[in-house]
């Protein structure tokens, strides 16, 4: 993404929970269809988890998941949705797991709302921001499963500490999944793959499998169909909880 924000890291030397975060990407995007609008001032506040904002949580305590969804059932974690192919996917595939996706992109937000009205699926939560923020008060423990499709390349050496693959992302990502829970990483970028397979592990997950085949209930998303047609290869890896 090439537009950029930044905010100054927090005064007090806590940078678990710092008060303001680094953020890169965009925000938003092009003007929105008339319909998406509608999507976001009619569906985003009944789907939008409270007590993650700062505004909201301001001590940034932790929240209970069964609050979100009203059931206990387990809960899924979908990091940069996009357009929400694959999140509205999963959500109809196991509506017996509760998904919450996290998405900066206000654009991407608007395009997975329309998605969710078509598709009629109840078992999902929004949070249009950072997924840092939502990890931050989530339990210890609390996300049985964890996907990371298609993520901001950044493709300039220089520019690789922006990506997820990071350990000021990896180790917030830890804490809150359980043992033996699932991370799957899809990319078309290889030095991002190459930085997932050396990163991924030192933040306390172990590598199961890692090829060019994707997982039985893979859906393809745009992103995806962007990178074939501009041949680059898809590669996936997954990783398990320790």
């Amino acid at each position: 993404m090439s537009d950029e924000s930044e905010h100054p890291e927090a005064a007090d030397g806590d940078t678990s929970r710092p008060e303001w975060r680094n953020f890169y990407g965009r925000i938003r995007g092009k003007t929105m269809r008339a319909s998406q609008k509608t999507y976001l001032s009619e569906d985003l506040d009944s789907l939008r988890p409270r007590g993650i904002t700062r505004a909201e949580n301001p001590a940034r305590e932790v929240i209970d998941p069964a609050t979100i969804f009203g059931n206990d059932a387990p809960i899924w974690l979908e990091v940069g949705f996009g357009g929400g192919e694959h999140l509205v996917h999963m959500a109809a595939s196991y509506p017996q797991v509760n998904i919450i996706g996290a998405e900066p992109f206000i654009n991407g937000v608007a395009m997975l709302l329309g998605k969710i009205r078509a598709a009629d699926v109840t078992n999902l939560a929004v949070h249009p921001g950072d997924a840092r923020d939502l990890m931050d008060v989530l339990p210890e423990g609390c996300i049985a499963k964890a996907f990371l499709n298609y993520p901001d390349p950044w493709p300039k050496r220089r520019h690789h500490r922006r990506r997820f693959v990071t350990a000021e992302h990896l180790v917030p990502l830890a804490r809150v999944m359980a043992p033996g829970a699932e991370f799957r990483v899809a990319t078309d970028i290889p030095s991002y793959m190459a930085q997932a397979l050396r990163e991924v592990p030192k933040a306390g997950f172990e590598l199961v499998a890692h090829s060019g085949t994707p997982w039985s209930d893979w859906i393809s998303t745009r992103y995806e169909q962007k990178a074939l047609r501009e041949g680059r290869t898809p590669d996936y890896a997954t990783f398990r909880r320790l």
